[in-house]
C-alpha cells in the first residue's frame, strides 16, 4: 500500500476555503477504484494545520491520482491559500493489508 501524509499550512483567512475544497476532493478520491483511504485532518491546536492522509493501493494508484480531474481542480483552487508549500511525505503501508 502506498500512503502519503500532506501536510499544509492554510492562510488564516482561506480555512473555510480549504476545507470545502478538500472535502469535495476527499468525496471524490474514495471513489478512486485503488483508494483506501482518504482523510482530511485538522490540528486541534492551529486550526490552519491540516494532514491528508491517502493510502492506496500501489504507486500505480497513487500517480492515477494525480491525473483526476478533481485532484487538480483541488490543486489549483488552493494554491493560493497555502500558507508555505505543502509537503507530502510517502510510506509503505505495511497494516492493514491493502
Amino acid at each position: 500500500m502506498q500512503v502519503t501524509l500532506v501536510h499544509v499550512q492554510v492562510k488564516p483567512d482561506h480555512i473555510d476555503d480549504f476545507i470545502a475544497a478538500a472535502r469535495l476532493n476527499h468525496q471524490a478520491s474514495i471513489k478512486e477504484p485503488g483508494n483506501r483511504r482518504f482523510d482530511v485532518l485538522q490540528a486541534p491546536d492551529n486550526p490552519c494545520r491540516f494532514i491528508l492522509y491517502e493510502a492506496y493501493a500501489n504507486a500505480e494508484a497513487a500517480a492515477a491520482h494525480k491525473e483526476t480531474a478533481h485532484y487538480l481542480a483541488w490543486r489549483d483552487s488552493v494554491a493560493d491559500w497555502m500558507a508555505e508549500p505543502r509537503q507530502g511525505v510517502q510510506y509503505h503501508g505495511l497494516y492493514p493489508k491493502g
